[in-house]
């Protein structure tokens, strides 16, 4: 993530508390009650990211996880396409002899 990133974000979690605060102000709460209902969802969000991102990382779902994933599967593909058809059969006997076979 870069740092503009991280400050859009900032700056998006402040507007989005400065809305909340208005919204329960224009609702009928007083400013205590209001900055104390804006606190409370802000933190419960928080409490619900958190968790989410320990879901994700406990589950190996993380974005970076994923990216290695699909990268490694593409170095993979590339090298598979590469391959002569002479190489590609040689590797697929390869693979259909058992493992039995190939430690003699």
């Amino acid at each position: 993530m870069r740092r503009i990133d991280v400050i859009g974000i900032g700056l998006g979690v402040l507007v989005v508390g400065g809305l909340l605060f208005l919204g329960f102000k224009v609702s009928g709460f007083d400013s205590m009650s209001a900055g104390i209902w804006s606190q409370a969802i802000f933190i419960s969000l928080l409490v619900v990211w958190v968790l989410s991102y320990i879901f994700r990382a406990a589950t190996g779902t993380m974005t970076y996880n994923q990216q290695l994933d699909d990268y490694e599967d593409a170095v993979l593909q590339k090298r598979l396409d590469s391959l002569t058809p002479e190489e590609l059969a040689q590797l697929q006997d390869k693979l259909d002899t058992s493992p039995s076979e190939s430690s003699d």
